[in-house]
């Protein structure tokens, strides 16, 4: 029952997040930003919709139970979900799940931003690892942790690649850097 409860919170978060997403995009589009990366986004929609399905199949399917340290995982997912919460909020409308340029912007350099270049994205390889020991799924954790980290591989070059050349990215970063 847990199991479901938690699931079914986790797909409505997402739910909301996509819908989130879409109304970004199209304020960002109206103010001349751009798409990158279109070609690996329905890969990555379809890793992150495959992730659920193997989920809730490796736990039916092997009828999986609460892991042992479900107290502990449960409370690392509510802090990333604070995370996750923090870093939609302080990117306001520049969030999202598609990379959406708009030249000319100021990258957002404060909350978790300020402390590394890509928190949500961090957030998003520990909610892949954490869901599934939650309820030991070790195939799920195990293979969508590979999968997610190919496809960040391609991603996050993209973005970087992306805001350098039509944004301050690079200024910011090398404030960071000095900075530290």
């Amino acid at each position: 029952m847990l199991f479901y409860i938690i699931i079914s919170l986790v797909i409505i978060q997402r739910l909301t997040e996509v819908f989130i997403a879409k109304r970004n995009e199209k304020k960002m589009l109206a103010q001349g930003a751009y798409e990158v990366g279109a070609s690996h986004y329905p890969y990555m929609v379809a890793l992150h919709i495959s992730f659920f399905v193997s989920l809730i199949a490796e736990v039916l399917i092997f009828e999986r139970g609460i892991s042992p340290l479900f107290p502990l995982f449960l409370l690392i997912f509510l802090f990333v979900q604070c995370l996750r919460i923090w870093c939609l909020a302080t990117l306001g409308t520049f969030w999202n799940t598609k990379i959406i340029i708009l030249p000319g912007a100021n990258v957002v350099s404060k909350g978790p931003y300020l402390f590394i270049k890509h928190p949500n994205y961090v957030v998003v390889c520990i909610e892949i690892v954490l869901l599934p020991l939650m309820f030991q799924a070790y195939l799920t954790a195990l293979c969508f942790t590979l999968l997610n980290l190919a496809m960040l591989s391609v991603r996050i070059p993209l973005e970087e690649n992306a805001l350098s050349e039509a944004t301050n990215y690079n200024e910011e970063f090398k404030k960071k850097i000095s900075a530290s």
